[in-house]
């Protein structure tokens, strides 16, 4: 039994830290050195599946998460702190796709499993890192990387913690329909819930969900009415609500209901009646049901059962029922988590797609180069100083790029647009 929760979210990493361009300032030594730091690494988003959430819920609050970056390096060859993960929990079970590709980045079946869904970018390098025999005092040092940003689509094949049961028309869907965001279909007469209904339901900073299961009837464990269908959904649920019509409004009892339900229970298996049940005591505000209520209350408390007299239609009594749902909830998952077994696995999200190399001659004498990831290797501090641009040119070469620009046709002498980087052709 399940439905599907979706939710669509931004995810920014973290930007790497620049590097630093400092140099040495020591008594008795006129020309120090360069020292400038490197950059920390910028934070990654990493979504981790954690059986402690149940729905996506909260994240149709808030849909923005963004990691921290990695400081700036100093002088002195200090180096950055690298960004902190902003680490995103969400239910087992979630799927993870590329909102705009429609691609499946993950699929989160396992306690533990995490995803990084955006790389943080890395750290520049410092001056100091750019020191070389002929090039002994550079002036440079490399900004920090972007970190990668993506919007998410979660999906989430929902299982009910709390289900509805009781005889067709005693007001499971009228119930739903109160208590969260659902609207199922609502009439007077048998069957109108064919199929379950799901919904949320919110209680501070808990949610939980509840479905309103198709009505069951005396022989259902052999499929009468819609028994095994039924019967089927029941079985995975946590914690059931029985519903019964305390009124007594099409002139059955509520106690021989409550008994046929149960034992329809007993006989489909014992994992089933063995569940967990409080006794939703419904249309209060009718004629007859306090009369009723008071001569049916002993047979279930001497049972052990905990009782609600409530009003679906008019929302009496619903707000402490919710709440002890909630309570029991959180004592049985607490439990079931307390044995859950965790999986400390990390699944590799694909690589975010960068766009391919494109040379294009813009004017008579100018290239524009861009894609490729060619930008990243401009993205220099003080990128116009001689030496900086000596570094970006080597760059292209040792990337096979400028190779590729002379071959597109440039010619001596003519421009090469880099980023914000402007190239002579020689």
């Amino acid at each position: 039994m399940h439905f599907v929760d979706e939710a669509i979210i931004y995810v920014k990493a973290g930007n790497g830290g620049n590097g630093c361009v400092a140099f040495r300032r020591e008594k008795f030594v006129p020309k120090g050195g360069p020292a400038g730091g490197n950059g920390g690494r910028g934070g990654h988003v990493i979504l981790l599946a954690d059986p402690a959430v149940r729905t996506l819920i909260d994240l149709h609050l808030q849909r923005t998460y963004k990691a921290l970056n990695g400081q700036h390096g100093q002088g002195n060859k200090k180096h950055g702190a690298d960004g902190e993960d902003f680490i995103l929990r969400v239910p087992v079970g979630t799927s993870v796709y590329d909102a705009e590709t429609g691609e499946l980045l993950a699929d989160l079946v396992k306690p533990g499993q995490k995803v990084i869904v955006a790389r943080g970018g890395k750290g520049g390098k410092g001056n100091a890192a750019f020191t070389t025999p002929t090039r002994q005092t550079p002036f440079f040092a490399e900004m920090g990387e972007l970190g990668e940003e993506r919007t998410l689509r979660l999906e989430l094949k929902l299982l009910a913690d709390v289900g509805i049961i009781g005889y067709p028309n005693v007001g499971k869907s009228t119930l739903i329909s109160k208590i969260s965001a659902a609207r199922p279909k609502i009439a007077d007469y048998p069957f109108t819930t064919i199929t379950p209904n799901l919904g949320t339901v919110r209680v501070d900073n808990f949610s939980f969900v509840v479905a309103d299961l198709p009505g069951l009837i005396e022989g259902a464990h052999k499929g009468l009415g819609l028994g095994h269908q039924f019967l089927r959904h029941a079985e995975r649920t946590t914690l059931l609500l029985h519903m019964v019509d305390i009124a007594a409004v099409e002139g059955r009892d509520p106690i021989r209901d409550f008994e046929v339900i149960n034992t329809e229970l007993r006989l489909y298996g014992k994992k089933l009646s063995e569940k967990h049940q409080i006794v939703v005591a419904n249309k209060i505000d009718l004629h007859k049901a306090s009369e009723n209520l008071e001569r049916c209350l002993p047979y279930w408390h001497e049972r052990g059962y905990e009782v609600f007299a409530v009003s679906a239609l008019t929302g009496q009594g619903l707000e402490l029922l919710v709440y002890r749902v909630a309570e029991l909830l959180k004592t049985m998952q607490a439990f079931h988590i307390s044995n859950e077994d965790w999986f400390e696995e990390e699944i590799a999200a694909p690589l975010i797609r960068k766009p391919p190399l494109t040379i294009e001659k813009i004017d008579e004498e100018t290239w524009l180069v861009s894609g490729g990831g060619v930008e990243e290797l401009t993205r220099l501090i003080n990128a116009n100083h001689p030496q900086a641009l000596a570094e970006i040119k080597n760059r292209l070469i040792r990337q096979s790029i400028w190779k590729a620009i002379k071959k597109a046709g440039a010619k001596i002498g003519e421009r090469v647009l880099v980023g914000d980087v402007e190239l002579i052709v020689d």
